[in-house]
């Protein structure tokens, strides 16, 4: 294996351990930050980092941002505003454990959208590692418990977790189409720039609409520093050259660290505690991903 290869290992893994962070940090001051002021918040210290940094050369690629102007705003919508804003609603209603839990899904959705809307070939294998790693899913929303299913009475907060899992899993098929002589740092801060636009409006109706407001005090303060900082500038960075150098299926395979990171970190900071469904479900969804990627 090259040295490149090597070092983008090395930052997806990185990417994995903020986001893990991000989820904990998140669910630790859900009483006390509204979830869209979160999102809003974090992108604006993302942006605020970025446009100084890299605007210059945002504006020399200016032609060819332009030109593949939809699959940005896709990406902005989705990867920034969709997914972020699902994780912290979802957030206020079920565990980091049980959301990070559900995000270990991804590498099969990348999967299931590349086989849909790419064409690529799905093995009779590739298809039982997706129907079991999906009863993993189920198995941990419904908390073992299949009546919540027949009643339609799943939590709210995996539900809306689950959507944040739809939209990163699009995000990272629709990065690949980007050509390779775009500078990953002008897209990144033009991603960030439409995903910080459209958060705009919740955001307002959130302080002014709901008059749900956030005070200002150290530790908030403290948790806009971190998801401004680490899970979303030096995160997004490593996990976009990771797509662009090892492809989406291999980059998003390293989102199977965020269970082992994330439910640490629950357990250590948030003294929440394994259960025997986690356990199950995770298991189905590896039995799944290994099925699934198994030559």
């Amino acid at each position: 294996m090259s040295t490149h290869p090597r070092l983008s290992y090395f930052l997806l893994t990185l990417t994995s351990l903020f986001w893990s962070g991000n989820f904990v940090v998140a669910r630790a001051t859900h009483a006390a930050i509204a979830p869209m002021t979160l999102s809003f918040a974090r992108w604006t210290i993302a942006l605020l980092i970025l446009l100084p940094w890299v605007g210059k050369r945002a504006w020399l690629q200016r032609q060819l941002l332009r030109t593949h102007y939809k699959r940005i705003v896709l990406l902005g919508i989705l990867g920034v505003a969709g997914f972020n804003s699902f994780v912290y609603a979802g957030l206020q209603y079920t565990t980091a454990m049980n959301a990070v839990l559900l995000n270990s899904f991804i590498p099969i959705l990348i999967v299931l959208i590349g086989w849909a809307f790419q064409k690529q070939a799905l093995s009779r294998a590739s298809m039982i590692g997706i129907l079991t790693s999906f009863g993993g899913v189920m198995l941990i929303v419904s908390r073992a418990d299949w009546q919540t299913l027949t009643h339609l009475s799943i939590n709210q907060g995996d539900a809306l977790v689950f959507c944040a899992v739809v939209c990163w899993a699009i995000y990272t098929v629709l990065l690949r189409g980007l050509p390779q002589t775009m500078d990953r740092l002008a897209m990144l801060v033009a991603v960030v720039a439409v995903g910080w636009l459209v958060l705009a409006l919740p955001f307002t109706y959130e302080v002014w609409g709901l008059q749900h407001h956030t005070d200002l005090n150290l530790p908030n303060l403290l948790t806009f520093l971190y998801v401004g900082i680490f899970p979303s500038v030096l995160a997004y960075l490593f996990y976009n050259r990771g797509v662009a150098d090892v492809g989406p299926a291999k980059a998003g395979a390293f989102i199977h660290l965020m269970p082992a990171f994330g439910s640490i970190l629950a357990m250590l900071f948030l003294g929440e505690k394994l259960q025997s469904y986690h356990a199950g479900g995770i298991a189905l969804i590896f039995c799944g991903i290994y099925l699934n990627t198994r030559q």
